[in-house]
């Protein structure tokens, strides 16, 4: 023993986020709510933000994650633009993952671009949940030992 009291696991930050022009955001809004009874703090932008916002509000917010809610369409346009910024601001520890009505097609694109697993409608939350913590859970350990 080195005397040392070990450290409380860090807990995870995720922001959530509503790119472009796309109003629906009571989906985004359960989730929060999932992930924050599931002990994570959760940073939510809002409607209509731009990739640049989101990121840089990341950036300012330290997170583990962002979700990025897609339900106009234009998932094809915002999941990279979001990832061109994150890598931008050198933001490669950062998972981005994110749901929405996305074809299987286009998931897989966007999932060879970078882009981490991406969540339908009516997916259950524990689902997500259980994807974070498994995913980040290396980021939170590493917290704690180093």
């Amino acid at each position: 023993m080195t005397g040392e009291e070990p450290r409380a696991p860090r807990t995870l930050r995720i922001l959530l986020a509503k790119a472009g022009l796309d109003g629906h955001d009571r989906g985004v809004h359960v989730i929060s709510s999932a992930l924050r009874d599931a002990g994570m703090e959760v940073i939510y932008t809002g409607l209509r933000q731009t990739p640049q916002t989101i990121v840089t509000a990341a950036l300012q917010e330290d997170v583990d994650a962002i979700g990025l809610s897609v339900l106009s369409g234009a998932h094809m346009t915002q999941f990279p633009k979001v990832l061109e910024c994150m890598r931008e601001q050198g933001m490669d520890d950062v998972l981005l993952f994110g749901g929405g009505i996305i074809p299987g097609k286009d998931r897989e694109t966007l999932e060879a671009l970078g882009v981490g697993r991406l969540f339908g409608p009516g997916t259950p939350l524990q689902d997500i949940v259980s994807y974070l913590e498994s995913t980040l859970g290396e980021a939170r350990d590493e917290s704690i030992h180093g």
